[in-house]
């Protein structure tokens, strides 16, 4: 436990990076072709002891849309469509599979979306089965899946499990009627906890729950209600995501009112109250968004200084090559970063075309390497030697970065973060405010290049 301190969150809440990559998405370029995708996977699929593989699929369709939803997503009922869309996705799975050696395997692999449980048990199945063909999946290998209890059958889960799924991720949100009703996410908690008991009569390892902050008529009382019920189903992982709104970018959030979402200050209680009951509750606070119980492999990583981040956010797999395939997928190894293109019919055009569906990405240069190197390790560490990056990347730490150290000094005065003998050590409340602290060493930010916007940082 430690003291949230509101007036401190007040005063660094403000857009900012996820920094799930860096450099971040907004600077990759359509300069970066199908062409350079294959050369890349290609030269980074010779030699010995390759990496292992993480695998992401992007199943974008759902039933009905969320207002609150951020995700790249499309609501369909056309079950031609859908077959069509995988059909495709295992196009694109041979080709990618085609391209590396034949000795790597898979210990991480996860479907998002969009609602993956979208497609009916017999899609599952066929495209698990495809997948398997394809790779070698570890049989230790972590395997998780997004699903959506509203339209689930037990038996979307018996296909997942007899497939080797191994975790579940379900979103909640917020079980209050009122809030539920605002965002178009109609989800009683009887329903939650009967899907709960399927996941765990049928053996899967571990359940990450999802909830949101900052929806409409949200409140620190109502939604502490929340909070309650879900400690009392006990999930192995909590994520609790600040609500993005982001109407310039997501127009159908515009649907939502923006004189219904919770003043600044209301967020902020909401915040603290959840951060404290999960708190209390045994949870270990991970970072940013994410809560686990001791023993889970995330809290466990933590300890250990082996917590790794990517697209999916914190993650347990540090040094995989991670493969995305997909609409909108963005996969990430070696140097480079490669998205895929956002349509169905420009990815369909393309793999017709026997070309990877590569829209943009990004090629990283020693600056980009040394920072994101830098910035990674303070988001999963939360704390950073000095001399330890000196002697990596031959640099003079306090030099090359003099401009973030410099912005430091007002948070090391706020006691969010604590500088000396060569060290950065991010404080129980400097966790908050991990985004923060970390645009300080965000090279493009220094050099005033980045004009993306941005989520707010809590």
């Amino acid at each position: 436990m430690f003291e949230i301190d509101i007036d401190l969150i007040k005063k660094y809440d403000k857009p900012g990076p996820r920094y799930t990559s860096y450099p971040t998405a907004p600077h990759f370029s359509p300069a970066f072709t199908p062409e350079d995708f294959r050369n890349e996977i290609i030269r980074t699929n010779s030699g010995a002891q390759l990496p292992d593989l993480s695998l992401y699929y992007h199943l974008p369709f759902c039933d009905t849309l969320c207002y609150f939803c951020g995700c790249n997503m499309i609501v369909t009922h056309n079950r031609e469509r859908i077959k069509t869309y995988i059909a495709y996705v295992k196009r694109e799975i041979d080709q990618i599979s085609a391209l590396l050696a034949d000795s790597r395997k898979v210990v991480q692999l996860h479907w998002g979306g969009g609602t993956p449980t979208h497609l009916n048990p017999d899609e599952i199945t066929d495209l698990i089965t495809h997948i398997r063909k394809r790779f070698e999946v570890k049989a230790q290998a972590e395997t998780g899946c997004e699903i959506d209890p509203r339209e689930l059958t037990q038996e979307h889960l018996s296909a997942l499990r007899a497939g080797g799924f191994n975790r579940i991720s379900m979103g909640i949100q917020d079980f209050n009627a009122q809030v539920q009703q605002a965002v178009n996410r109609i989800q009683p908690e009887a329903l939650t906890r009967r899907v709960v008991d399927w996941v765990r009569e049928l053996g899967f390892d571990s359940l990450n729950l999802d909830l949101i902050y900052g929806l409409p008529h949200q409140s620190a009382k109502t939604f502490e209600a929340t909070i309650d019920a879900v400690m009392d189903i006990g999930p192995d992982r909590i994520a609790l995501f600040n609500f993005a709104y982001v109407p310039w970018m997501k127009k159908h959030q515009t649907l939502i009112k923006a004189e219904d979402l919770p003043p600044a200050e209301e967020k902020l209680a909401i915040l603290k109250m959840a951060i404290e009951k999960l708190s209390r509750a045994g949870y270990v606070f991970i970072g940013m968004d994410h809560f686990a119980k001791p023993g889970d492999e995330l809290a466990v990583a933590l300890r250990e200084k082996k917590l790794y981040r990517n697209f999916q956010g914190y993650s347990t797999h540090a040094g995989t090559d991670l493969y995305a395939m997909g609409i909108t997928s963005i996969s990430q190894f070696g140097r480079i970063y490669a998205q895929n293109v956002k349509t169905e019919k420009e990815y369909y055009a393309l793999l017709d075309d026997g070309k990877l569906p590569t829209a943009i990405g990004c090629r990283l240069n020693a600056d980009d390497k040394l920072r994101r190197h830098v910035i990674t390790r303070v988001m999963c560490d939360f704390e950073l030697d000095f001399a330890a990056v000196e002697k990596k990347f031959n640099v003079d730490f306090e030099k090359y970065f003099a401009w973030g150290l410099g912005n430091l000094k007002e948070m090391t005065a706020d006691n969010l973060v604590v500088i000396e003998n060569k060290k950065l050590t991010v404080t129980p409340m400097g966790r908050l405010l991990i985004r923060n602290i970390a645009m300080n060493f965000d090279g493009y930010i220094e050099r005033k290049e980045d004009s993306a916007r941005y989520s707010r940082t809590v």
